[in-house]
C-alpha cells in the first residue's frame, strides 16, 4: 500500500510503501476514498502533546510508532472480508465511513460500543496507519457505517469532527432551545457543532473565536451572535453577548486562555465541556467550584453509537452540511501545512483516485 507518512516528527510527510494488510478474523480492509485532515493530525505529526506547566507528553512515550500514516476522517471501499467477518452486514464494493477510536476490542466498554472509553488506545491514524495510506483495516464491521447518499468527502468529517461535536454537545442536553450555548472556537469543529445544535432544535448559538473571517463564517453558518476573543474582557463580552452567564460552555480550543474566559462565563450550575487540545492549564479556586455548583468536564471523541445517530440526523436531512474543500491526496502535506498556518476555513479532506 502507499502512504504519505510520518517519517521523523516535525519533517516533511513522505511518500512510501508499507505492506498491504491482509484482514483476519472479523477484520475488514478499506481501500480509502476519503480522509479528513484534522487538527489532532498536527499534534501527532510533532510528536507530541502541550500539558501544560512547561510540560510535553511525548507521543512516542504513548506508543506511537513511525513511519505512521495519520488520518481518523476515513471514507472507502470495503475491498476483503476476513473469514468470521462474511455476513456480517457488508460486502466487497460497499462504501462504509470507518469509526477509527478503537481499543482492545474484547473489554466491556469495547463490547458495548464505546470503544474511545477502553483503556488500551488503538485509534487508526495514531497507533495504527489511517487514511493518508491507501488502505486501512477496520478490526470488526460495526465499525463500518453506511454514509448512503451523503456526500463521503462531508461524510467522512463525521466520524471524528461530527461524532466530537455532537459527544460534547450531548453532554450538556437537554436545555431549553433558546438558553445560550457559547462554542469556542470558529474552525471545522465550531461550524460542525453550530450545524448539529441548529439540526437538534436548538436557536441560541454564540461562536467564540480571535478571528473576525472565522466569526463571519460562523455567522453565515448560523450563529446567532459572535464575539472576538482577543485581548482583555472576553468573558464579559461573552456574558455580554448571552445576557448574562451561561450555563454551558463547549471549548473546543481547550488553551489556557479559552478555559479561563470560558470558566469565568459559567454561571450558577454551569457546565465547561473541555474539547480540544490546544494546550495548557486552568487553576480553579476549588471553595467555588462547589459553592456555584459547577461541572468541568472533558470529552473525547464519541463511540460508534453516536456515529450511527449523527449520520441518521445528516440522512434525515436535518444537518447542515460542513464547508469542506478536497485535494489530492498525494498533497496531504501541503494541506497539512495550511491547517498548521490557520489557512483552512471548514475541513480540508483528501481524496484518492479510487470510486
Amino acid at each position: 500500500m502507499r502512504a504519505f507518512a510520518v517519517v521523523e516528527s516535525g519533517k516533511p510527510l513522505k511518500e512510501i510503501e508499507m505492506p498491504t494488510p491482509e484482514p483476519k478474523g472479523t477484520e475488514v480492509l478499506i481501500e480509502v476514498t476519503h480522509c479528513g485532515v484534522c487538527h489532532s493530525d498536527l499534534h501527532i505529526w510533532e510528536g507530541y502533546y502541550d500539558v501544560g506547566g512547561g510540560q510535553k507528553m511525548s507521543l512516542a512515550d504513548r506508543g506511537v510508532k513511525l513511519p505512521l500514516a495519520m488520518g481518523h476522517e476515513i471514507v472507502g471501499r470495503v475491498r476483503k472480508l476476513g473469514p468470521d467477518a462474511k455476513g456480517m452486514g457488508v460486502q466487497e464494493g460497499d462504501l462504509r465511513i470507518v469509526y477509527p477510536w478503537l481499543g482492545c476490542g474484547h473489554c466491556e466498554k469495547c463490547l458495548a460500543d464505546e470503544d474511545n472509553m477502553c483503556q488500551v488506545g488503538a485509534a487508526l491514524g495514531v497507533f495504527q496507519n489511517g487514511g493518508y495510506g491507501s488502505h486501512v483495516v477496520a478490526p470488526h464491521p460495526r465499525h463500518l457505517v453506511d454514509p448512503g447518499t451523503l456526500d463521503p468527502a462531508v461524510a467522512a468529517t463525521y466520524a471524528c469532527s461530527g461524532i466530537t461535536v455532537f459527544s460534547a454537545i450531548k453532554k450538556v442536553m437537554p436545555m431549553p432551545a433558546d438558553e445560550p450555548i457559547v462554542v469556542v472556537g470558529a474552525g471545522g469543529l465550531g461550524l460542525n457543532a453550530i450545524a448539529i445544535l441548529k439540526a437538534m432544535g436548538h436557536r441560541n448559538i454564540i461562536s467564540v473565536d480571535v478571528t473576525d473571517e472565522k466569526l463571519a463564517t460562523a455567522t453565515k453558518s448560523g450563529a446567532t451572535k459572535t464575539v472576538n476573543a482577543s485581548g482583555e474582557g472576553a468573558t464579559q463580552r461573552i456574558i455580554e453577548a448571552a445576557g448574562g452567564p451561561v450555563e454551558a460552555v463547549i471549548d473546543l480550543v481547550n488553551g489556557t486562555a479559552t478555559a479561563n474566559f470560558a470558566f469565568g462565563a459559567l454561571r450558577k450550575g454551569g457546565k465547561l465541556i473541555q474539547v480540544g487540545l490546544f494546550g495548557g492549564e486552568l487553576r480553579l479556586a476549588l471553595p467555588i467550584m462547589a459553592m456555584r455548583a459547577l461541572t468541568i468536564r472533558g470529552s473525547y471523541v464519541g463511540n460508534v453509537k453516536e456515529l450511527r445517530e449523527l449520520v441518521k440526523l445528516a440522512q434525515d436531512g436535518k444537518l447542515e452540511a460542513l464547508p469542506v474543500s478536497t485535494v489530492p491526496q498525494r498533497d496531504a502535506n501541503d494541506a497539512l501545512m495550511a491547517l498548521r498556518d490557520g489557512k483552512v476555513t471548514g475541513r480540508l479532506v483528501l481524496k484518492t483516485d479510487v470510486n
